[in-house]
């Protein structure tokens, strides 16, 4: 008798916890302690700050330029004026992640509303 068979209810939770979770969690945990002795502006974390924008960046134009699924009803002149809402959101709303989400993601609601 092993773990998985002691109830089979719960070993697909129980292999979702100890194969998915549990192996990212540590490598989190570990990051936290190292995370401690790094100095926020040293060269190698703004290099690493700055690849991993420019990557998102990237992520995000590829997503407006060419879109897929329902986005793709949404005309690329409104994509880009979500984009620029959200900026503009951002910006005024002292630097508000949550903000620029929600004013782009209203501007292309309102957007793929009005193209029908």
């Amino acid at each position: 008798m092993n773990i998985f068979t002691a109830d089979p209810t719960l070993a697909p939770y129980l292999a979702l916890v100890l194969f998915g979770f549990l192996p990212s969690e540590i490598w989190r945990v570990i990051g936290v302690f190292v995370a401690r002795r790094l100095d926020e502006e040293s060269e190698v974390f703004l290099f690493v700050r700055s690849v991993a924008t420019v990557l998102l960046v990237g992520v995000v134009v590829k997503i407006v330029l060419i879109p897929s699924h329902e986005l793709a009803i949404v005309p690329v002149w409104a994509r880009c004026a979500a984009i620029g809402a959200a900026a503009l959101a951002f910006f005024a709303t002292r630097r508000s992640v949550f903000a620029a989400i929600l004013a782009g993601e209203a501007v292309i609601v309102f957007s793929a509303w009005l193209a029908g």
